[in-house]
């Protein structure tokens, strides 16, 4: 028998990379986009009987952007896409890889990837859809690490974007002021202005029941009692797990970029792990609940607004349904 330890090289541990075989990914540059209707929340409130600040109170959420009938999620998605790569100085013909995160493509098929790929003109790259829900970009931005981290890639366009105004029912009071249409993109590339460390996903099916869409009714229903729950234990643990990881305590990490679910899920987590308020991105003012665009639409506010600098240290991590999870450390602004 093959005694396989002889002579192997001692593993790296969970979350470090061994630079003899890998080399560095980091983020290159962001992007987002969102349709141009804003919806304020008496708008909403109206049909469901109550009045705007009853949404806001519940959910944090003051308006939210709402795609035209006629819109599309490809068209969404190339339009975060274009001032990712252009601010990182790539043409789309040099993308090797295109990754969409997303509930709700134009269709069920064709994927909206390749369609996305086709528009933007990145005519030789691969296109892949990532399915995880409100966890997707961060899960998407793991695969593209990984291909960049092995060389089987050069530049990979990550890209979250929903429409999830198509799956709202506008009568159920448990979601229909919550959610809105946006994308977000980053690009990935060797090396990178944004370092990408460890990342962490996570998935548990046995509470796949807590928010569904089924094909037969085509509308989000959600348990919110239990999907608060859920996202607050879940993220309070992967944030301590990719903060371990990296090597890095809590008050090393500069901002805290959750997934934008609930203004009330992102200060409950903020209590549990004793974060201040001034770390902890909260874009659902504007947004809404974004589902997998959510991540890259807050990084892309905190950029606009300076608190995403340079030398700031990063964790982004969200919660979805599946149920996924997951979190990553990114250091923007430090060579690597």
């Amino acid at each position: 028998m093959l005694d396989v330890a002889v002579g192997a090289a001692e593993a790296p541990a969970r979350g470090q990379i061994d630079e003899r075989e890998l080399r560095a990914a980091g983020i290159a540059a962001i992007g987002a986009a969102v349709p141009p209707r804003a919806v304020a929340n008496d708008a909403i409130g109206e049909r469901l009987g109550v009045d705007g600040e009853w949404i806001s109170t519940r959910t944090g959420v003051h308006e939210r952007r709402v795609a035209a009938a006629d819109a599309t999620l490809t068209d969404l998605a190339a339009e975060a896409a274009g001032p990712a790569l252009e601010r990182a100085g790539i043409a789309p013909a040099e993308v090797d890889l295109v990754l969409v995160a997303t509930s709700t493509p134009d269709e069920i098929v064709p994927n909206a990837a390749p369609l996305v790929a086709d528009e933007i003109g990145a005519s030789r790259a691969g296109a892949i859809d990532i399915g995880a829900a409100c966890t997707g970009f961060v899960s998407a931005l793991d695969v593209a690490a990984a291909a960049v981290e092995a060389g089987r890639a050069e530049a990979v366009l990550t890209i979250g974007a929903e429409l999830m105004s198509r799956v709202i029912d506008y009568d159920d009071k448990r979601t229909a002021g919550l959610f809105g249409d946006g994308a977000g993109a980053a690009v990935v590339v060797p090396g990178g202005r944004g370092a990408i460390g460890p990342i962490r996903l996570h998935a548990d099916g046995s509470g796949s029941r807590n928010v569904t869409a089924s094909h037969t009714e085509r509308k989000l229903r959600m348990d919110g009692r239990a999907t608060f729950r859920a996202a607050v234990a879940r993220l309070s643990e992967v944030t301590l797990e990719v903060a371990a990881d990296a090597g890095l305590t809590l008050a090393e990490i500069d901002l805290f970029v959750y997934h934008q679910a609930n203004s009330r899920i992102l200060v409950s987590v903020g209590e549990r792990l004793e974060l201040p308020s001034d770390r902890v991105v909260d874009s659902l003012a504007l947004y809404g609940n974004t589902s997998a665009a959510s991540v890259p639409i807050a990084l892309d506010a905190a950029l606009r607004d300076g608190r995403l600098r340079d030398g700031a240290t990063v964790l982004v991590a969200a919660f979805g349904a599946g149920l996924t999870w997951g979190a990553g450390i990114v250091e923007w602004g430090r060579d690597r």
